[in-house]
């Protein structure tokens, strides 16, 4: 069950303590609480705390669902050299409810949640100074699109299907030991949508932060979860609202985005600092080598030659050895004053909200207006580029699938669009070497949706696991 105490309390009340008895080593009268309980009470006092509180789960963000994607898509092969065969068995399609890879998110969104529902439960017992009220408000605003980015994350991996009558997600807005069934995925956008309407009542928009969630991160969201909901017109309003708040980044600038060194064109990122995860460890690692390598079929996809995202996300070293892969992800090798594999988590661009805008318009008909949005893109990341027309919707969408395919490349998306479309998972020969005949996935096979973990459905009952697992 959906034990929040339990993913969470232990490590958010073992660094609480730490830092109490930190400082109050000089103290013989500590009165300590037990180890599986926790006073919120006692840790959100000042508006500070709440902040406190607010970088803790932002910290505890994690990447399962980029990693996941890679491993599930056609984004990656699984090159020879991968001998210690991590995430191998995702890569192949073997996973159930007891795989610790594809079930990771489920602990660690709700552990994030949990968090936050904590301090969301103290906010407005705070007391604040005159001077700190629009500060406070921040902070509540900030939470509430913390849990629902979250929701919306669990919701992605999670949901039996992308229609309204599909099995959703337990919403979680209280910190409790409890054994909530799942909504429905219409319910469950209904719960996000809200949360994020009154986030953005509350974010001032002078706060531009952009390792936090500011108010045009919120319409960010809201583009995102209009996609999915196919809410065609709150697409268009919400990543209109991004677009013009934060233009595309030029040609020039575009590679540096991936090595830390501009923020052009980034609405929300995870910061990475020493002793944080390496998203690139995933991909590369330093002792072991190319654990996942860029798939055949997408390097093949880019006009190689004048395609600035080519060099930013995918690297060719021929001078490596015999038996390793020529090719790697190049999207996380560098960042944070160049350290190998070291780089922020880019979780929201302006190029995906120019492909939401595009897909939108071309959903309501309006074919020439999704293909100026597409061609706009196209044209700032490739050199020479030409116009193209459209003769009907459905090429129009089948452009916009493949764009996205090549944009948002290693960002956690392309399995999820694959599922919107009600599209296989397709792997060409040269990127199924190693796949033990894993070639296709389509909706009638189980792993087309994730599975709930075993963890969470033998002691809860009133959660039901995905068709056929």
């Amino acid at each position: 069950m959906i034990m929040l105490k339990y993913y969470s309390n232990r490590i958010f009340f073992y660094t609480l303590c730490c830092g109490i008895v930190f400082l109050s080593s000089c103290s013989k009268e500590l009165d300590l609480l037990p180890s599986d309980s926790f006073d919120d009470s006692r840790a959100f006092n000042t508006v500070a705390d709440l902040n406190g509180g607010l970088i803790g789960a932002y910290a505890s963000l994690g990447t399962d669902g980029i990693t996941n994607v890679s491993l599930t898509s056609d984004e990656c092969t699984l090159p020879k050299e991968n001998g210690t065969g991590r995430g191998a068995a995702t890569y192949r399609w073997q996973y159930d409810g007891s795989g610790s890879t594809i079930t990771a998110g489920w602990g660690s969104n709700y552990t994030s949640i949990d968090m936050v529902n904590r301090a969301l439960n103290s906010v407005d017992k705070v007391k604040s100074k005159p001077s700190e009220e629009v500060l406070k408000k921040q902070y509540k605003g900030e939470m509430l699109a913390l849990r629902a980015y979250c929701h919306f994350e669990l919701l992605r991996s999670f949901a039996s299907s992308y229609e309204n009558n599909g099995m959703g997600i337990p919403y979680m807005e209280v910190s409790e030991v409890s054994r909530p069934s799942r909504l429905s995925f219409g319910e469950s956008i209904q719960k996000i949508k809200t949360d994020l309407l009154a986030a953005k009542t509350l974010i001032p928009a002078s706060f531009e932060n952009r390792t936090r969630i500011t108010l045009i991160a919120v319409s960010a969201m809201q583009a995102r979860v209009a996609l999915y909901e196919k809410n065609w017109d709150d697409a268009l309003k919400y990543s209109a609202e991004v677009i013009d708040a934060v233009p595309l980044a030029d040609k020039d600038k575009f590679p540096l985005i991936w090595k830390d060194k501009v923020e052009d064109e980034v609405i929300w990122k995870l910061k990475r600092v020493s002793g944080d995860s390496r998203l690139g460890n995933f991909y590369f690692d330093t002792s072991d080598g190319v654990m996942y390598a860029p798939a055949f079929e997408l390097i093949n996809s880019f006009n190689t030659s004048n395609d600035v995202r080519y060099g930013a996300y995918i690297k060719f070293d021929d001078s490596r050895g015999a038996g390793t892969s020529h090719y790697s992800v190049n999207k996380y090798l560098e960042g944070n004053a160049g350290r190998t594999n070291l780089c922020d988590v880019k979780l929201y661009r302006t190029g995906e909200m120019y492909l939401i805008r595009a897909e939108a318009y071309a959903q309501k008909q309006n074919l020439p207006l999704a293909a100026k949005d597409l061609n706009a893109l196209r044209a700032t990341r490739i050199t020479g580029y030409t116009d193209v027309n459209f003769a009907d919707q459905a090429s129009l969408l089948d452009a916009l699938v493949l764009e996205r395919y090549k944009e948002l490349a290693f960002e956690g998306h392309r399995f999820f669009d694959l599922r919107r479309k009600g599209l296989p998972i397709t792997r060409e020969p040269a990127d199924a070497i190693n796949a033990l005949g894993s070639v296709t996935l389509t909706s009638a096979n189980k792993e087309y949706a994730y599975p709930i973990p075993n963890a969470e459905i033998r002691p809860n009952s009133n959660v039901k696991q995905n068709p056929l697992y």
